[in-house]
């Protein structure tokens, strides 16, 4: 494989806040704790490792127990999960939703993330053990987003009447969708594998929550991957204090609130990904995952007729602990609570709304991880990179919009000269003198002579796209065979692993996939890789 590397700002797929970020820009570090070099790491895992008690630890190991009772696990995942009772070991995490068979190809570049980090941080700091780790979004109720997964431009999907946290959903129907993929796989030894994979996966388990668990863990056992299911009891005991603080004194609602303000004031544009609510959990129960509101001094489950008053909520939170499920602001915290973190890693997106939690997390007395952007990944197939050879592109010229990528290529390509600026030029030194003239003679003539600068260069601009036009319909062959490949390397015009499943890429590479990402990764390179094959 050839692997080159572009900075996150020239893709123009990332936002201006994770930008700033990366670029550690100073307005932006008091919304952080350490940033993700390895003098950060030194101070995190100090920082983490006077928290994190001994009975932190022997609740995560009964929790992990539980969950892996009736999994087969490897040895390297035997050791991590062993290991995670030694006061020297420390996880990086990664969480994703229950995507239907992974969902986006970019959940297989966060957890190679994960794993690449954990290793080296271990050469990096051999006295300690890092552990790599997978969180699933059991609790999520939104099956909308996780339903369906795209295979050659189709959208498989699993079509069923759900509610409540997605991961206790049964997995009734998904042998039709077994079919449906089937019919599309083809008859290839890889083909073949990826039909086993699915069906083991989401035949033969009864829940969605089971059957991610059974995915990841047949992808990455060999890295030792630790699989984890907040919808735990065991765990959640631990939550029941910020619960409390959540609920009843809205302390989450507040911080955010305030660091949110705090980010709009620095004047950078930042789009603020998501906002607090007053009180930040869902009441789960069988089907039912609901937002918990206050009213004229009681507690309502939405959409329900449950509720509580101040003392009897109380109660229910420290007697029914599995109850209460986090959203998007608490989750986090929640992680942090119950792990040995030293480091998150998420896409753009995610870690724009963890930048928001810090002063949150502060208020809580609970350590503030690392936030770490995901790689990201461009792969490119020896077919498809002989045509950006020989159209003679530069890779850069691919993550361009569309019509500057075509208005490019063709200005370069082209036997006739479309760029019209040293027209402009002579025309703006001519108006220069008649400014001049008009200023020694009559100024009341300035705005005349303004008008028609603006008319010639309008002009100009419009005979310059005129003729950039009957150039493109000249060479539309051209065109059309860079616009076919871009449109292949960036489905529906957004990046590849936002829109791909593994599956498609896997009839490619089939087992050397993984392998060859775990090889070609590195998550401290804060930059875009594309992999192109040689």
């Amino acid at each position: 494989m050839n692997k080159e590397h572009l900075s996150i700002t020239q893709t123009g797929y990332f936002s201006k806040l994770i930008c700033d970020y990366i670029a550690q820009e100073e307005s932006l570090k008091p919304f952080y704790n350490n940033f993700s070099d390895l003098e950060g790491f030194k101070n995190q895992i100090a920082e983490k490792k006077l928290h994190f008690t001994v009975e932190n630890r022997a609740v995560l190991g009964k929790a992990l127990k539980t969950q892996y009772a009736s999994v087969e696990v490897s040895k390297s995942t035997q050791d991590h999960i062993k290991s995670l009772s030694s006061n020297n070991t420390f996880t990086v995490v990664t969480g994703h939703q229950l995507n239907l068979f992974t969902g986006p190809l970019y959940f297989l570049y966060k957890i190679v993330s994960a794993i690449n980090l954990a290793t080296q941080l271990k050469a990096h700091f051999p006295e300690n053990n890092f552990v790599p780790v997978y969180w699933m979004a059991t609790e999520d109720h939104d099956f909308e987003e996780i339903n369906y997964f795209n295979f050659k431009g189709k959208k498989i999907k699993w079509n069923r009447d759900a509610t409540g946290a997605v991961g206790r959903l049964t997995t009734k129907g998904l042998d039709e969708v077994l079919e449906v993929l089937s019919t599309t796989l083809g008859t290839s030894t890889k083909a073949k594998e990826l039909r086993t994979l699915f069906k083991k996966a989401y035949v033969e388990h009864a829940t969605l929550t089971a059957a991610t668990r059974y995915l990841a863990n047949e992808l990455f056992a060999e890295q030792g991957l630790v699989i984890i299911d907040g919808d735990d009891k065991v765990l959640k005991k631990q939550l029941v204090p910020f619960v409390k603080k959540d609920i009843f004194d809205h302390l989450s609602h507040k911080e955010v609130t305030s660091s949110i303000t705090g980010l709009c004031n620095i004047g950078n544009g930042y789009k603020i990904q998501v906002n607090p609510r007053d009180i930040n959990y869902f009441y789960v129960k069988d089907a039912i995952r609901e937002r918990i509101i206050e009213k004229k001094g009681f507690y309502h489950v939405n959409n329900t007729e449950v509720k509580f008053s101040k003392v009897a909520l109380a109660k229910e939170i420290e007697s029914n602990p599995e109850c209460f499920s986090p959203n998007v602001i608490a989750r986090p915290l929640y992680q942090e609570v119950v792990l040995p973190n030293i480091c998150y890693i998420g896409g753009g997106g995610e870690l724009s709304y963890w930048l928001e939690l810090k002063a949150m997390f502060e208020e809580m007395a609970i350590p503030f991880p690392i936030l770490l952007l995901r790689n990201s990944v461009l792969l490119v197939t020896d077919k498809q990179t002989q045509k950006v050879q020989k159209m003679n592109l530069s890779l850069s010229d691919l993550f361009l919009k569309q019509s500057s990528f075509i208005n490019k290529k063709i200005r370069q390509i082209s036997n006739v000269d479309i760029d019209f600026t040293p027209q402009k030029k002579v025309l703006e030194a001519q108006f220069n003198e008649l400014y001049a003239i008009a200023n020694e003679t009559d100024a009341s003539f300035l705005g005349a002579v303004k008008a028609q600068e603006t008319k010639q260069k309008n002009g100009l601009d419009h005979l310059e796209k005129r003729l950039l036009n009957a150039q493109k319909k000249k060479l539309r062959d051209h065109v059309t065979r860079m616009t076919d490949l871009q449109n292949q390397l960036f489905p529906n015009h957004s990046l590849q692993e936002r829109s791909l499943n593994f599956s498609e890429v896997y009839l490619e590479y089939g087992s050397d996939l993984i392998p060859l990402l775990l090889k070609q990764l590195d998550p401290l390179r804060l930059e875009f890789t594309v992999l192109t094959e040689l």
